[in-house]
């Protein structure tokens, strides 16, 4: 007797769906969280396997970036249970490590179920039989990376999504040097997460953790004189948003240390708030995100504006433009980072100026000239961070490292205090922070940067693309001929695989681009540079017009060739 396909489809299907249905019953049996337990449960007795095949197709993949995704019900999910088990497996890596008994320090921002998810890993790592602390309130990243070091810990966790959008959160994770996590460490982590049974046979303790007191935000602020030079001008004014985040309680106490004015809020935005209601996506480089810091700059005429993301670990800057539509201009990563590099190096500093590979070489030619040491990385800061005699790192994603002796990551504060001294002893010599870069533009060449990136909802278009370009790469981009490709996922001599690819163009002008899917968003990223020569001010109008049609001529061509 012939079979029907068609039944037997539709059987297939129904045990398809009946597996799906147990998975969500065992998780639900064993979720934590009156919250997820709701939201779980209705999707179960609605019968919305959709969804269900959405929280079940897999699970949140721990790796270099920690954790970070959709908060929600379910192993594709940041909720306490994925907490729970990523805990439980840091606390079994640390032990395997030698370093049982040791503190762990917890820190977390103001998104929602951050503090839960706080305590939740204080109560594994303390039933592990680790000793563990938590910050005393949602306080800047930076504050737990110092503290980890401060305080002689084996590891650090941070409850954070960055600037992600509001409804994700994340889990970020230090070893003992105060960087982030790497490989072997972050494949080695995964591997015991995974082996964590059921979340029953987890011990959480209710108590037997320590709640930090202000005196390690006292240590942290300390810390952030070393930052200025003694006898500088103190005297920028400053507009400053905390994007709803937490960073403006600890940027006013390191201005007040430091004596520089108060800055003036955007009060929209100055308080913690997990809903970010005035913008789309809490990142100052998001359009949009900054229309509200560029309305009170209007009004109070500042000399700089400053804003931090949500758990102030990035700052970005903006600078008054009269052809600016707001009348403000955006710095680019890339920019600040030359300002804060050039400033350093007239102050004396010494060591390794670091920056990763999507930055722009601009630091290197000021490295350079001034006989500094010089290194670049892969992307992050959890590479930048371990470059050996650090003295400044950057990345132009507005991540600063301006003191690595206190903090071993991008720090938000620290690179504000900086910018304000650079902008203050700028305004004493009625120069600005633009006229700076004008300066620098002339010595070193004009490096013009942008960035095309693409923002999708389907994954299989990232790698798509990628496997396209590998296959059939440009010979020409811009009408500059491609020099040379660089596969990434091979590495070079100076640095380890990574997915990536890279060309440098000759002709006219040299530039370069590097394609790589991010590591923390649903993006593919293509980071642009040209260099345009500067042999005198007057030259810079043209120099930047050139630049931009390269660069947008380089967006069109690099997109056609992606297929995207």
């Amino acid at each position: 007797m012939q079979q029907d396909p068609t039944a037997d489809a539709a059987t297939a299907d129904a045990a398809a769906q009946a597996e799906l249905v147990a998975r969500a019953r065992a998780w639900l049996a064993e979720d934590p969280d009156a919250e997820t337990r709701e939201e779980l449960a209705g999707l179960i007795e609605a019968g919305d396997t959709a969804a269900l095949a959405d929280r079940f197709s897999g699970t949140l993949q721990f790796g270099t970036a920690g954790l970070r995704g959709e908060l929600g019900a379910g192993p594709m999910r940041m909720n306490r249970a994925v907490v729970i088990r990523a805990a439980a497996g840091l606390a079994a890596y640390l032990k395997s490590k030698g370093e049982a008994g040791g503190l762990v320090v917890v820190g977390y921002d103001a998104r929602h179920k951050s503090a839960d998810f706080a305590r939740d890993t204080a109560a594994v790592m303390t039933g592990a039989g680790l000793r563990a602390a938590v910050l005393p309130r949602p306080l800047p990243t930076p504050v737990l990376a110092f503290a980890i070091r401060h305080l002689g810990a084996v590891a650090g966790v941070e409850v954070t999504a960055s600037h992600n959008p509001p409804r994700d959160n994340g889990y970020k994770v230090y070893l003992g040097d105060g960087s982030q996590i790497v490989p072997p460490a972050d494949g080695e982590i995964a591997a015991e997460i995974d082996a964590v049974g059921a979340l029953a046979d987890v011990a959480r303790p209710e108590s037997g953790w320590d709640t930090l007191g202000e005196d390690v935000l006292t240590a942290y602020l300390t810390r952030t004189d070393a930052v200025l030079t003694p006898g500088t001008a103190r005297t920028a004014q400053t507009v400053y948003t905390a994007m709803h985040g937490v960073g403006k309680d600890v940027l006013l106490a390191a201005f007040e240390r430091a004596g520089f004015p108060a800055p003036t809020l955007v009060a929209e935005q100055a308080e913690p708030d997990p809903d970010f209601p005035t913008v789309a996506f809490p990142n100052p480089e998001e359009p949009g995100a900054m229309d509200l810091a560029f309305a009170t700059a209007r009004r109070a005429a500042p000399d700089v504006v400053i804003a931090n993301d949500p758990d102030a670990d990035r700052c970005a800057v903006a600078v008054p433009d009269a052809s600016a539509e707001a009348g403000w201009r955006m710095l680019r990563g890339d920019e600040v980072g030359a300002l804060l590099a050039d400033h350093l190096v007239r102050k004396g500093a010494e060591g390794v100026f670091a920056e990763s590979i999507v930055s722009s070489s601009l630091l290197g030619r000021i490295a350079e000239a001034a006989g500094a040491g010089y290194e670049e990385t892969l992307t992050g800061f959890k590479w930048i961070a371990r470059v050996e005699g650090l003295r400044y790192g950057y990345e132009e994603a507005l991540g600063y490292c301006v003191d690595p002796g206190g903090v071993r990551d991008k720090d938000g504060i620290t690179a504000a205090l900086l910018v304000a001294e650079l902008a203050s002893e700028l305004k004493e010599q009625g120069r600005t922070l633009a006229d700076r870069l004008d300066e620098l533009a002339v010595t070193h060449g004009l490096h013009a940067t942008d960035q095309l990136s693409v923002r999708v909802t389907d994954l299989t278009v990232i790698a798509t693309a990628m496997r396209r370009l590998r296959e059939q790469p440009p010979a020409e981009l811009a009408g500059l001929t491609v020099a040379s490709a660089e596969d990434l996922t091979k590495g070079t001599d100076t640095l380890p695989p990574t997915d990536g690819l890279r060309y440098h163009l000759e002709g006219a002008y040299t530039a370069r681009v590097i394609v790589r899917p991010s590591g923390t968003e649903p993006k593919l990223k293509c980071y642009l540079e040209v260099v345009v020569p500067v042999a005198a001010q007057s030259e810079l109008a043209d120099a930047r017009t050139r630049a931009t049609e390269v660069l947008t001529a380089l967006k069109h061509d690099l997109a056609a060739a992606a297929g995207i």
